[in-house]
């Protein structure tokens, strides 16, 4: 697959990275293969998260192609860029056609990258995944890696203003390749989750604690941070959905 823009864009995020000197804390990124099909599996906490997380192919100067909501591709100026990237846009209407094109880009041997939690997590754990990334992985026959991000909710997320001061630490860390099966999905995306809030655990534990004093929004409820439970961010979540479904009315 020829990438005209991709190259440039990695090239100017870098510049906009260090300009904000942004600390980037990697760990196990030597699980992602240096070539062939790979799904990567990505936490959600932050809108910039199919931004960053790419970064965890650098060292192997691989590319990852995200899948994304059709929304994104519907801008007229965010629409055209992640076209050129060869980025996956996804109808959550109509999966279909988005389940299909992944497995071909993961076929041809492309990086893949899909946040199996949907939407954003308000709590900033790991929400209750969907099952797709398993099935496309599957489908695919290719391996399925969990990847946490954190430190980019800090940045933009959710029901809190943006801040893009400097000097924050972006956490990555790459877990080991699971293999997915076409028969028990559920039970097989189950273990993904439990996986990914097991290094997800490690991740906060190794971020400087410097960046994330007791009762940080930014923390999780569980780790003594003021962010919401769980429980309440799945509320928050229905009330939103129910205010966009009035707004469509």
């Amino acid at each position: 697959m020829r990438d005209r823009t991709y190259p440039t864009i990695i090239r100017t995020a870098k510049v906009l990275f260090r300009a904000l000197d942004l600390r980037f804390q990697l760990s196990g990124t030597h699980h992602i293969p240096t070539t062939g099909g790979a799904l990567l599996a990505i936490n959600h906490i932050s809108y910039v998260d199919f931004v960053l997380a790419g970064y965890a192919a650098v060292p192997i100067k691989r590319v990852v192609r995200f899948m994304a909501k059709k929304e994104i591709f519907d801008h007229r100026i965010a629409g055209p860029v992640m076209r050129s990237m060869h980025h996956i846009p996804v109808d959550r209407g109509q999966g279909v056609g988005s389940f299909h094109h992944a497995v071909s880009d993961l076929r041809a041997g492309e990086l893949v990258g899909i946040f199996p939690e949907a939407t954003i997590s308000r709590s900033f754990e790991i929400k209750d995944l969907k099952s797709g990334a398993v099935r496309i992985a599957a489908e695919a026959q290719v391996p399925l890696i969990p990847v946490i991000i954190w430190g980019t909710q800090r940045l933009i997320t959710k029901d809190h203003p943006r801040d893009f001061s400097r000097h924050k630490t972006i956490a990555i860390s790459v877990g080991e390749p699971m293999t997915a099966h076409p028969e028990g999905a559920v039970a097989q995306t189950a273990v993904l989750r439990e996986r990914m809030q097991a290094m997800l655990g490690e991740v906060i534990d190794a971020y400087p604690p410097e960046e994330q004093p007791p009762g940080s929004w930014w923390l999780p409820a569980s780790r003594g941070g003021s962010a919401p439970t769980l429980e309440r961010a799945a509320e928050m979540d229905r009330e939103e959905r129910a205010r966009r479904a009035a707004r469509r009315r």
